[in-house]
């Protein structure tokens, strides 16, 4: 029984033995990278509580999705934001001057208060010594279909030299 096949027992017995060493090294070797590619994985999948990529890709996606839907409501609410500051009487013109050349101070103002489309009112107040009188204009695109003084059109164009 010594002898197998024409080789010496020992023979049989250290080629077995470095076998075993080899694969041990090699299951070592395995060991270890695989080690590292879950310590990939687990990075990769960054913690979340999903079993495989293709449900994190699952989830990714539906989470863009989501973004894209609210950065789409945004830019709604900022445009309609942006519409309506066009319609607000943002734009203010102050002209003051003396009414009556006889004399006084520039007592007498004509405010304009306008929109970015030249659209609002225009007040005009006219002071004497004994009263003060007030008149409201409505303006649509810097005009009035009421006559418009110097005073109330120089109240109107400062506001269209404001930005």
């Amino acid at each position: 029984m010594e002898e197998l096949l024409g080789l010496n027992g020992d023979l049989i017995l250290l080629a077995c033995m470095a076998l075993i060493v080899i694969s041990f090294v090699l299951i070592i070797l395995l060991w270890s990278k695989l080690s590292k590619l879950r310590k990939q994985y687990m990075q990769m999948m960054n913690g979340s509580q999903a079993e495989d990529i293709e449900q994190l890709l699952i989830n990714i996606q539906g989470a863009l999705n989501d973004q894209k839907a609210e950065s789409a409501a945004t830019s709604a609410k900022v445009h309609a934001i942006r519409e309506a500051m066009t319609k607000m009487k943002s734009k203010v013109g102050i002209h003051r001057y003396n009414a009556f050349a006889e004399g006084g101070s520039d007592m007498s103002f004509t405010i304009a208060i306008l929109d970015e489309h030249q659209d609002g009112v225009v007040m005009t107040g006219i002071h004497s010594r004994e009263q003060t009188y007030i008149y409201a204009k409505p303006v649509q695109k810097a005009q009035s279909t009421y006559t418009l003084s110097p005073e109330e059109k120089e109240a109107i164009n400062q506001t269209s030299k404001q930005q």
